[in-house]
């Protein structure tokens, strides 16, 4: 019985944590501050769906996590294995030996959004696919995306059976706000054309609100049948800054109408925000500078109150003082002698 309960429960969350198939217009989708994280706009933010090539952010994010702590390089060659050169989908068509830097690795990593890149650099960086997808999870962790399982590098469908690849708009929300942290991340995903190997292979974005949505520099788009179009998106606008998710659509040009106008009111959202912070800072300061001046008032009330008791006492002790030098100075004269007699009081 004890099984047949467990059974059931297992079944219950696997039923759940199915990815839903795309929607029109969307999956779900989520509006986020990309710097204080606070969420601006949401509608099913929760709903777990397939991330497809969106997945290669957590490849992107680990590799500048990496070259920041010096364990790797812009500038080392990456060589192309075997199980690199046969990954399909969109690539850069790698062949077994070849050699390129791992900056160019990157380029077309997520210009191109190439599968051979990924397999290529995962086996580069971590030894293996296997052992950089457990990277890619224990981040995960890490960061909290909690309903999120990777199981590629690269977020193609997954073959006969194999688990896809799932998250949420929430947790990749989350993930997106830890890659602009990097400058370096930002340089590739802002990039729309790119030349590779020698010039001869032209690298072409799949983000087409990059030079369309002012401000607009990434991140990542994915797309299968199955999982439909999605998008991580990101705009910079003076200090500011807006990451809008959506996920799913049937087609691009919807997913990429949805996550402009969500960029945009974002915005709106995130400037009144500001305003309310920034109001909130200057009224905690105005208390703050209110609460300073009573307290110094307190205080020189204290000293001053302070300074009163010291003088009275100061007084009362020089009074004593006196009057026991005048009892003294009396009793003297009086026990002097007169005549030769001492009068003794």
């Amino acid at each position: 019985m004890r099984m047949m309960w467990l059974a059931v429960l297992l079944t219950g969350v696997l039923t759940r944590a199915a990815p839903e198939r795309s929607a029109d217009p969307y999956v779900g989708h989520i509006v986020v501050d990309g710097v204080h994280g606070d969420v601006l706009l949401e509608d099913k933010a929760d709903v777990v769906m397939y991330p497809a090539s969106i997945v290669k952010l957590m490849d992107l994010l680990l590799i500048c996590e990496m070259i920041q702590r010096g364990e790797r390089s812009l500038d080392e060659m990456v060589r192309v294995t075997a199980e690199a050169s046969l990954i399909g989908g969109s690539q850069v068509y790698l062949k077994e030996g070849e050699t390129f830097t791992l900056g160019e690795m990157l380029n077309a990593l997520v210009i191109k959004s190439a599968n051979d890149v990924a397999v290529a650099l995962a086996v580069h960086t971590a030894g293996s696919t296997g052992a950089f997808v457990m990277r890619m999870n224990e981040r995960a962790r890490q960061l909290n995306m909690t309903q999120s399982v990777f199981r590629s590098v690269h977020g193609l469908p997954p073959g006969k059976d194999q688990e896809p690849d799932v998250t949420t708009p929430r947790d990749l929300a989350i993930l997106c706000r830890e890659v602009v942290k990097y400058p370096l991340a930002l340089k590739y995903t802002s990039e729309t054309f790119r030349m590779f190997r020698n010039n001869s292979f032209e690298l072409r974005t799949h983000n087409y609100l990059l030079g369309k949505v002012p401000g607009c520099d990434g991140l990542k788009t994915g797309f299968f049948s199955l999982a439909g179009f999605s998008i991580a998106a990101t705009a910079l606008r003076g200090d500011l800054r807006v990451i809008a998710i959506v996920g799913g659509s049937k087609s691009r040009q919807t997913r990429d109408r949805t996550a402009t106008e969500l960029i945009e009111s974002g915005f709106i959202r995130l400037e009144a925000l500001e305003r309310e912070r920034r109001d909130a800072r200057e009224r905690a300061e105005r208390e703050a500078a209110e609460r300073a001046l009573r307290e110094a008032a307190e205080q020189a009330e204290r000293a001053r109150a302070r300074r009163a008791r010291i003088g009275w006492t100061v007084a009362v002790v020089v009074l004593f003082i006196a009057g026991a030098a005048g009892v003294m100075a009396l009793r003297q004269r009086i026990r002097r002698p007169r005549n030769g007699f001492e009068m003794d009081l």
